[in-house]
């Protein structure tokens, strides 16, 4: 018997065309179609509401692959218009086009399916142009809408920039007309940070609030903080050229030590680890202060000058051994 090489299953069977009607094919191909007629069908439902099916492009989302088995390819679900995404439009095209209805039929032959199905599979070509002249009046309704959205947008920029603009007119206007109160004494605006008094806080805007720039400050009485490089004799910091307080001290040759030095610290340091030590470790007797030359075996304690290391520690467990008898 022939060998036949099954597409659906990918696989090849020795049993010839019979392979055809065993349950794992039919199992499958039943599969293979659900899958199929859902996507159909979700492409069709979108023919009933063509104001809904173009949107923003997001790629995440656009860019999805449908699997069509008849054809054995991947068809894209949504079409791209610019910067706007049209949804189903392209798996319908695919479903309506005639080289999808010749794979159809084949696919049908080859696989031996139920000839009811194949419609749930197809598009006629009457609604998927009702669906493009549909389409086609809501992108250009959708731009339509877009365009007036971005001329309101312009509009209330343009509004905003004229506020803006009156506002900072009013404020300078304010500051160059000549004094209407009584006398310099009553309305003057005080310097230093009191500059805001009652007679000068009275700004067009919302609840008598001041919506100009404030410039006071520009008043000619007021003592502006110097920010700048200021030479100072023996005073200042190191940034402004004076000398650090250690070098001065040296110079002057009355610097007092104050506390132990740094030296002594060190050494003090050193005995606190050693005495965390066991006092019967080895080395713990030695002297550091003794003089020794080539020819001189300084004694390291428990180890002995002569003989093994072992011997120093069957000694020391002997001592140990009579100390706990002695307890």
């Amino acid at each position: 018997m022939a060998v036949h090489y099954c597409g659906l299953c990918r696989r090849s069977a020795f049993t010839g065309r019979r392979h055809l009607y065993s349950a794992g094919h039919r199992r499958r191909l039943r599969e293979t179609l659900a899958r199929l007629q859902e996507a159909t069908a979700a492409a069709r439902a979108a023919v009933a509401d063509v104001a809904a099916a173009v949107q923003r492009y997001d790629p995440a989302e656009h860019d999805g692959r449908v699997w069509c088995p008849c054809c054995g390819r991947g068809v894209r679900r949504d079409r791209r218009c610019g910067g706007r995404a049209l949804l189903q439009a392209g798996l319908l095209r695919h479903l309506a086009g005639p080289e999808h209805r010749r794979q159809t039929a084949r696919f049908w032959r080859e696989n031996r399916a139920e000839a009811a199905l194949r419609e749930r599979c197809l598009v006629p070509a009457e609604e998927y142009e009702r669906f493009a002249q549909a389409l086609e009046q809501a992108l250009s309704e959708h731009q339509r809408r877009e365009e007036e959205r971005i001329l309101q947008m312009a509009a209330d920029i343009r509004e905003t920039e004229r506020r803006q603009r009156e506002t900072v007119q009013a404020a300078l206007q304010l500051q160059t007309e000549p004094e209407l109160c009584a006398g310099p004494s009553v309305c003057r605006p005080p310097a230093g940070p009191e500059r805001d008094s009652p007679c000068a806080a009275e700004q067009p805007g919302p609840s008598r609030m001041q919506t100009g720039p404030d410039l006071a400050w520009m008043e000619s009485s007021q003592v502006l903080t110097f920010i700048g490089h200021q030479e100072t004799e023996g005073k200042g910091n190191v940034h402004t050229g004076a000398k650090p307080p250690w070098l001065s001290e040296e110079e002057d040759g009355s610097k007092q030590q104050i506390g132990p030095s740094y030296e002594e610290f060190l050494k003090h340091k050193e005995k606190q680890k050693l005495k965390k030590l066991p006092v019967e470790r080895v080395g713990a007797n030695f002297d550091h202060t003794s003089q020794t030359s080539d020819s001189w075996l300084p004694s390291f304690g428990r180890v002995w000058n002569h003989g093994r290391r072992w011997q120093s520690r069957h000694q020391f467990r002997t001592e140990s051994g009579e100390k706990k008898k002695k307890r």
